[in-house]
């Protein structure tokens, strides 16, 4: 029998810029990941991450001082597979709520990727002076998601209804923490 602990996964986020994103939302994986320097995971030009990655990148020709804080590529440290993608969706508003979104690809789920990116995500966020609270929006029926972020002591605030009929919960934490 092993008594060893595993040890926390750890992350690192690698930037998609403008380029990247579009190319991604196009579905051009080795464009995208020409601009972001890494390979990316095929995942990434699956319908819904097209559809994600097309706004970001809309996001940013609108508005391009929200470079700094919206989705990047999860790398896994140290072997540098990309597990996913993580980010703000945007820079904080005047009430210094900011809201984190995640996704790991589906071949590196439940082996604690999301909980790695919440922790860097929820520590750029209180590096961050004008960021007083942190968001994160998710499904009712996503219970890992739910489970991660229970783990870090997000309350529970709302709830919200998308145009499918679909709930999903609202969750905020202080940045302070």
């Amino acid at each position: 029998m092993n008594n060893e602990l595993p040890l926390p996964r750890r992350v690192r986020f690698v930037e998609l810029n403008a380029k990247a994103l579009r190319a991604l939302s196009e579905g051009d994986l080795a464009g995208g990941s020409a601009e972001a320097g890494v390979a990316l995971d095929p995942h990434f030009v699956g319908e819904r991450a097209r559809w994600i990655f097309g706004y970001r990148a809309d996001q940013l020709e609108r508005d391009p001082s929200a470079a700094p804080w919206i989705t990047r590529a999860a790398v896994s440290e140290p072997d540098g597979t990309v597990i996913g993608d993580a980010g703000f969706h945007g820079p904080p508003d005047e009430s210094g709520v900011i809201e984190i979104g995640y996704t790991v690809v589906p071949e590196q789920r439940r082996r604690g990727y999301a909980r790695a990116m919440v922790r860097a995500l929820l520590a750029r966020a209180a590096a961050e002076p004008e960021v007083r609270t942190v968001r994160a929006t998710i499904a009712a029926d996503n219970l890992p998601s739910l489970a991660t972020l229970a783990g870090f002591g997000f309350a529970r605030v709302g709830q919200r209804e998308n145009d499918k009929g679909e709930i999903a919960y609202v969750f905020e934490i202080s940045a302070e923490r």
